[in-house]
């Protein structure tokens, strides 16, 4: 039997086709107008998180934007007050000055922003719906919050994705979250090819983008220059920068599976729907589910036969194929 995951990632709101919407490619079919809220019970997480004896760090992001769920900040406050540390993922569309407060004082331990661009031409080009503008205004609420209530809590980083497009703004990033007093810029690929034969339909235009876009089939000489400039702004700044590498990982015949990608054997990731995937490069649980962690027990999915099949699978040299199409396992990410 496998320890329970000192990790878990747990999906709250699983929809992405309403007011925060952020891809011009919806490919996801929870929510209005496919159905009902796509929200996780209050009481399966609460459950969850009950069952995962053990459990140190808790991160609270999925597809959908987490600020839309009306109970997000319980679930931060339910974890915090059982001594986890808990993480979350935002865009700031959602933010206002009562959820700067909630973020302090809730105990989140760090928020990580998403922003991808440095302009709002860039910006809202890359984020459909959004505006660039609010996103700067609450990034002030937030950082008026933290000053009146004397804490530093949350820490707050910077997480952009890197493309093809925003390739020439990576410099202004930096600059931007030196600007806001961001404690680190963690620079990432696009996480999955969605290369796989078994992708379902509906998801092909998500491989067509990443084609389009990804680094990987951009000049090096072209990704070496703006890498570069970046690297010396940070340099000059003092801003914590973490860039991605550009080569591809080839694991050696008899490579370790957790050497090999640790997810399955240290994290779990949860659909709003309490579905466990493999990890949340996966994304949606129709492209690969190891079973219900609300309806069946977190014990019994983490150490049942769909979860060893999986990780003994990718300890092979025959890995799962939604595996070989991901920038972490491939060490791109």
């Amino acid at each position: 039997m496998e320890e329970l995951p000192a990790y878990v990632q747990i999906e709250p709101v699983g929809q992405c086709n309403l007011r925060c919407q952020m891809c011009a490619i919806q490919f996801r079919r929870d929510g209005p107008p496919f159905g009902p809220l796509a929200f996780m019970r209050f009481d399966d997480f609460t459950r969850l998180v009950d069952e995962s004896a053990g459990l140190r760090e808790l991160h609270l992001q999925g597809l959908g934007e987490p600020m839309m769920h009306p109970r997000f900040f319980d679930m931060v406050a339910y974890a915090t007050g059982r001594g986890i540390r808990v993480s979350t993922n935002s865009n700031l569309t959602l933010l206002n000055a009562r959820r700067s407060e909630a973020c302090v004082t809730s105990g989140l331990d760090c928020l990580h922003v998403s922003i991808d661009g440095a302009t709002a031409a860039t910006y809202e080009r890359i984020r459909v719906r959004a505006h660039f503008d609010r996103v700067v205004r609450n990034l002030g609420l937030l950082r008026d919050a933290r000053t009146r209530l004397a804490s530093d809590r949350p820490r707050v980083r910077m997480v952009s994705v890197i493309m093809r497009q925003n390739l020439p703004e990576l410099p202004d990033l930096v600059r931007f979250a030196h600007a806001w007093d961001m404690e680190s810029l963690f620079v990432q690929h696009l996480c999955h090819d969605f290369g796989e034969a078994s992708l379902p339909a509906h998801y092909r235009p998500m491989r067509d983008f990443v084609q389009e876009q990804t680094l990987l089939e951009e000049s090096p000489e072209r990704v070496a220059h703006y890498f570069g400039l970046a690297r010396d702004v940070a340099r000059e700044l003092g801003v914590d920068l973490r860039l991605p590498r550009t080569t591809i990982r080839i694991h050696p015949p008899g490579t370790p599976g957790r050497q090999r990608c640790a997810w399955p054997w240290t994290g779990a990731y949860v659909s709003y729907q309490g579905l466990a995937m493999p990890c949340c490069m996966v994304s949606t649980p129709d492209r690969a589910t190891l079973g219900n962690m609300a309806t069946d027990g977190v014990a019994a999915v983490w150490n049942g036969d769909a979860y060893a099949t999986f990780r003994a699978r990718l300890a092979s040299d025959d890995p799962p194929e939604i595996c070989r199409s991901c920038a972490l396992y491939a060490g791109v990410f």
